[in-house]
């Protein structure tokens, strides 16, 4: 129950956060950890039962215990949630928006329209940018800039687990190649604006604002119909990672 099972957990499977929270200011790094390992946790909690009744339960669990912790209520002792506590607080309970997002995972349902995805990738990905952002310092009004940033990223992983997600019956309803396009399209605008405003979000935000490594390059292939999105899973060297993450790390830019 300790803030070292969480960092494990990031570096094994969410290797691009948990080197963008070695980038992070000191003070910031366990709010960061605890954070990002809570939102594994809850990804991945629809995905331990594959009936839709059974999935659900396993991820209340984790929407009572946020919302017990919110409400002043110190966790039972677990290797996230006891770590979450000491970072966060009764802070913890706003997280609760982060597993609510993940409901229509546990019925394993398609996404029908371009809009579908983007309102989830900006209940997942843009609640925990924006938990991220916040706690380092981004101030309320800067909300919308973060949620433009979010956004550009949050639709680049989706695309980057679109054929996953195909042969899970989660992509797609209906694969149109112009779907993937007008995704790369809205993502590259909310990255642009993002960049284009940057000035406005303090220093110290970078680390919750790292987009991944080669993302505006990801969703220009789909743009330009070089890369299949529905069929080719375009892999991350370790060179890559460690280069996009040494930039952020040496410029503390996050944007392109």
């Amino acid at each position: 129950m300790t803030i070292e099972a969480c960092t494990e957990m990031l570096r094994q499977h969410d290797p691009d956060r948990f080197g963008a929270v070695l980038a992070a200011e000191t003070d910031d790094r366990a709010a960061l950890v605890t954070l990002y390992a809570l939102n594994l946790e809850i990804a991945r909690a629809p995905f331990q039962s594959s009936e839709p009744m059974l999935a659900e339960m396993r991820l209340q669990w984790w929407v009572d215990r946020l919302e017990e912790m919110g409400q002043g209520t110190p966790p039972p002792l677990h290797d996230v949630l006891t770590p979450l506590w000491d970072a966060w607080g009764q802070d913890a309970g706003a997280l609760v928006a982060l597993a609510e997002a993940r409901r229509r995972d546990c019925a394993r349902e398609p996404f029908r329209s371009v809009d579908e995805v983007v309102a989830y990738v900006d209940a997942t990905a843009g609640a925990l940018v924006w938990a991220a952002a916040h706690r380092c310092g981004a101030p309320e009004g800067t909300r919308e800039i973060v949620a433009h940033q979010a956004r550009g990223a949050g639709i680049a992983a989706w695309l980057r687990a679109l054929p996953a997600l195909q042969a899970m019956g989660m992509g797609m309803d209906r694969p149109d190649p112009d779907h993937p396009k007008a995704l790369t399209a809205i993502g590259r605008d909310g990255l642009r604006m993002a960049a284009r405003l940057h000035r406005k979000l303090p220093a110290r935000a970078a680390a919750a604002l790292y987009p991944g490594p080669r993302v505006p390059r990801l969703l220009s292939e789909i743009a330009s119909g070089r890369v299949d999105a529905y069929a080719e899973t375009v892999p991350l060297t370790p060179f890559q990672r460690r280069a996009s993450l040494a930039r952020l790390a040496m410029t503390g830019r996050w944007w392109r």
